[in-house]
């Protein structure tokens, strides 16, 4: 029991004069019923108001997360027509490149990187962001391994070549990027002492 709950029996104590006689019934046993009462009263009250703060509890929680649910509505709302466009993306970029490697389509290459360029500003406005990759250690997070080549110049398991951009639509993933990965190259001075070993081997056995 509480101090407070303490307090409040003492003053209904302290109310009931010690002299009344009650009808039908000894004093001191109706006070004792009394008692019970209420502190069963003060007991389902405290109960109640127990409820009542986990329940407005709930509530709250409930009104953050839907919230939070809204919030998200809003950010990706746009997802699946954006992944349709990055295909279009990609044919363009390819345009661009084959573009700067041929000689008399200056007028081609303006109009297609000019699109581009609409394009990525489009996607910029709706949140799409390109994936770090080139010289970025691999995250299978962001990253989709194609293959492995060898590199002096990168750690081994670094993205040296892209294949295919990856994109961000706020801060979440919306298409991996595809890459190769940098492996350590095969010291060709090993190769020749391997190779000047095996053959060692072979003359000594055919010696025997």
């Amino acid at each position: 029991m509480t101090k407070k709950t303490e307090q409040q029996v003492t003053e209904v104590e302290q109310d009931i004069p010690a002299s009344v006689e009650l009808e039908g019934g000894d004093t001191e046993s109706e006070v004792e019923t009394l008692k019970v009462k209420l502190n069963q009263a003060l007991s389902d009250a405290k109960s109640h108001q127990e409820q009542y703060l986990r329940t407005l509890a709930d509530m709250e929680n409930l009104r953050k997360r839907t919230q939070r649910e809204k919030e998200d509505l809003a950010k990706f709302a746009n997802e699946n027509i954006l992944r349709e466009i990055l295909p279009v993306i990609d044919n363009l970029e390819r345009a661009v490149e084959h573009a700067e490697q041929s000689e008399g389509a200056d007028g081609l290459f303006e109009g297609v990187q000019m699109t581009l360029t609409q394009f990525s500003q489009l996607l910029e406005k709706f949140g799409v962001e390109p994936v770090d990759a080139i010289g970025q250690p691999f995250d299978p997070a962001f990253h989709q391994a194609m293959g492995q080549m060898e590199s002096a110049e990168h750690p081994p398991n670094t993205v040296v070549q892209q294949m295919q951009k990856g994109y961000q639509l706020n801060k979440r993933l919306l298409r991996p990027a595809f890459v190769m990965l940098a492996k350590a190259p095969v010291v060709v001075e090993e190769v020749e002492d391997d190779i000047d070993e095996i053959i060692d081997n072979i003359i000594d056995d055919t010696d025997k």
